[in-house]
């Protein structure tokens, strides 16, 4: 059996035992040395009366070790307390021994005495670090080496909580504040970040845990550039925010979060337009089990309306929502009145009755069909859920004096190659026809891009390529995609919400568009992994290229033209676009509604070209009934 087996194999009881062992060949040791530096000569060991005090003495300081319960604590986690309670039971075996000669009549020289307790007090301490260096050296070998960047508060005391933790083990600090460099903390030194090749090879570093909870996430960025030519994967800590409400603990490392990649901070909210449509009113979210849906109720919670009535047309997801919300209610102690609805936006005669009874003062409308090859072959459901619904909706809004209405839309209703697009540009058109035709109820739609996280988002999908060894499907090379974070988007809806006058068409400022092949590559690299290519034949994983889906478009827009107004935030933009007058309207949704009773795709996609989406079909036609019709079916 090695060192490690021993470890890790033997009973709790054996390695007591040792240990006891050990210290009654301390205490021995001890014992004799001090004799043998007093007289200096071996006759000690001819006395009669030493070993008498020998017999008496081991097995009496051994009770009181077991006693004082110096052997309850892990020699690995031996602290303060277990010092304290060693050095107690080591002064009084000294006093047996004092006691020893008392009794037997003849005393213990002074000398002796003093040399005992001294030589005892070393021995002791050596063993006990001895190990505890053991200890540690047989974990840290079957443990992943890492290294932290960041010798800050953050990551000092990450440094602590990883000290008993059975995957980690740390070797040291990284850190660019020159200040700190060469520098130990609790025994590990820091060192200049442009060491890290060396360190990796000189302790074979596996992973780096970015524990910098407080920074911007543009210098997260910079840093995670440098980290992925490095053969380490790259983890960090929960965010401070997490950590100072008690979310998370600081050592529940974990992925790298897409946000830090990508290096764009999120604005604070302007509370006064946080407020405006929420604070003390009845407010309504259609879709809210969903991921944009769900986080508008999380936000709207946080500014305290008088009831938020949750429609959702999954149980489960409507399920999951008003767990999460009661419970927060519940800790918080919040005077919120939640009523959760299950059923569809198409159902007008469901929504007069939600909007009669409830009184409702502010409707986010977040539920669409949004997944765009689903969309593809599934064209009449998509039309009648993301336009029909949108409008029985909005009408019914209206009829009940609804104040404020905001439209959940989306980058790809900007010249959309795809059904889900130009249903969703339709849905727009909707309410802009809407809002001009009546002045009680405001109207404004809120368009943005990619969210991350969400039910569609690559990310997670990635990860879990990632995970499984690859390869990870990209679905063409130059695919460019704006992102926003869930959190961010859902706070800056509100907040446009509360600017609009009606029809307005609100755009997200969502940064700079990224490449996917490029994250792929990104992701791949911090999972310490390399990319398989023809260029390097024996990497890890492989990223490939799958083909654009139905209706799927290279790069995104969120712009139809140039006619752009800036407004009081800085990242919302009101756009100013083509609108529909309300007869104009009704006759492309009448023309719509035939051809969707027909389950007509071919139709359908005509009249929508034909009405001023700007959509431009990218695809063939692949819904599920034009490619195996069913005569006169009825949706």
């Amino acid at each position: 059996m090695n060192a490690e087996e021993f470890f890790y194999e033997t009973s709790r009881n054996i390695k007591r035992l040792l240990t006891v062992l050990i210290d009654a060949s301390c205490i021995g040791i001890a014992y004799w040395v001090a004799h043998l530096v007093k007289a200096e000569s071996f006759s000690v060991f001819h006395s009669f009366q030493n070993w008498l005090y020998f017999a008496f003495l081991v097995p009496l300081s051994l009770i009181f070790y077991i006693k004082l319960g110096v052997y309850r604590s892990y020699q690995r986690f031996f602290g303060a307390k277990s010092i304290l309670v060693t050095f107690l039971a080591i002064t009084l075996s000294f006093l047996s021994l004092v006691v020893a000669g008392l009794y037997f009549g003849q005393a213990v020289s002074p000398l002796v005495a003093f040399l005992y307790f001294v030589f005892l007090a070393l021995l002791t301490g050596v063993t006990r670090i001895g190990l505890r260096l053991f200890y540690s050296l047989v974990a840290s070998s079957s443990k992943k080496q890492v290294l932290i960047y960041g010798a800050g508060e953050a990551g000092r005391q990450l440094a602590k909580s990883l000290v008993s933790s059975p995957e980690y083990h740390v070797v040291g600090f990284l850190d660019d504040d020159e200040t700190l460099q060469n520098y130990y903390f609790d025994g590990l030194k820091v060192h200049a970040s442009n060491s890290l090749s060396q360190l990796i090879e000189k302790y074979h570093v596996e992973r780096v845990l970015l524990a910098m909870p407080s920074a911007p996430r543009g210098l997260k960025k910079r840093i995670l550039e440098r980290l992925e030519q490095y053969p380490v994967k790259v983890k960090t800590i929960p965010g401070v925010v997490d950590l100072v409400e008690g979310d998370a603990q600081i050592s529940e490392v974990k992925d790298v979060e897409i946000e830090d990649l990508l290096g764009r901070d999120p604005v604070p909210p302007k509370q006064d337009l946080f407020e405006a449509n929420i604070k003390n009113k009845v407010v309504l979210v259609s879709g809210a089990g969903g991921s944009i849906g769900s986080e508008l109720c999380r936000q709207i919670i946080k500014n305290k309306p008088a009831s938020l009535l949750l429609f959702e047309i999954s149980e489960y997801a409507l399920y999951a929502i008003e767990g999460e919300l009661s419970e927060l209610i519940k800790r918080d102690k919040l005077d919120i009145k939640l009523f959760p609805f299950l059923g569809s936006v198409q159902d007008r005669a469901l929504v007069d009755a939600i909007f009669t009874t409830y009184q409702v003062d502010t409707v986010y409308h977040a539920a669409a069909y949004k997944h765009v090859p689903l969309v593809e072959y599934n064209v009449a459901q998509g039309v009648n859920n993301n336009i029909f619904g949108t409008k029985a909706l909005a009408e019914s809004a209206i009829s009940h004096n609804v104040s404020t209405f905001v439209l959940i839309s989306t980058d790809k209703a900007v010249r959309p190659t795809n059904f889900m697009g130009t249903t969703k540009r339709m849905a727009e058109l909707v309410l802009q026809a809407l809002a001009a035709d009546q002045t009680g109820t405001r109207f404004c739609m809120v368009r943005f891009g990619n969210v991350l996280g969400s039910s569609g988002s690559v990310i997670p999908l990635f990860r879990r390529q990632i995970e499984a060894g690859g390869p990870v499907t990209v679905t063409h090379r130059d695919i460019t995609r704006y992102f926003m974070t869930i959190p961010e988007a859902a706070q800056l809806v509100i907040q446009a919400g509360a600017m609009g006058k009606g029809g307005d068409v609100f755009v997200l400022d969502m940064g700079e568009s990224v490449r996917i092949f490029d994250l792929a590559k990104r992701l791949i690299r911090l999972s310490g992994l390399e990319i398989k290519s023809d260029e390097n034949p024996d990497g890890d994983i492989e990223i490939k290229c799958t083909g654009l889906r139905p209706g799927e478009k290279l790069y995104e827009e969120l712009l139809i033209g140039d006619n752009v107004i800036p407004t009081s935030h800085e990242r919302i933009m009101s756009a100013l676009e083509t609108r529909l007058s309300v007869k104009e309207l009704d006759v492309v949704l009448n023309n719509l509604k035939k051809a969707v009773k027909a389950n007509n795709a071919e139709q359908i996609r005509h009249i929508l070209q034909k009405a001023p989406t700007g959509y431009t079909p990218s695809s063939d036609i692949v819904d599920n009934f034009y490619s195996n019709p069913v005569a006169g079916a009825v949706l």
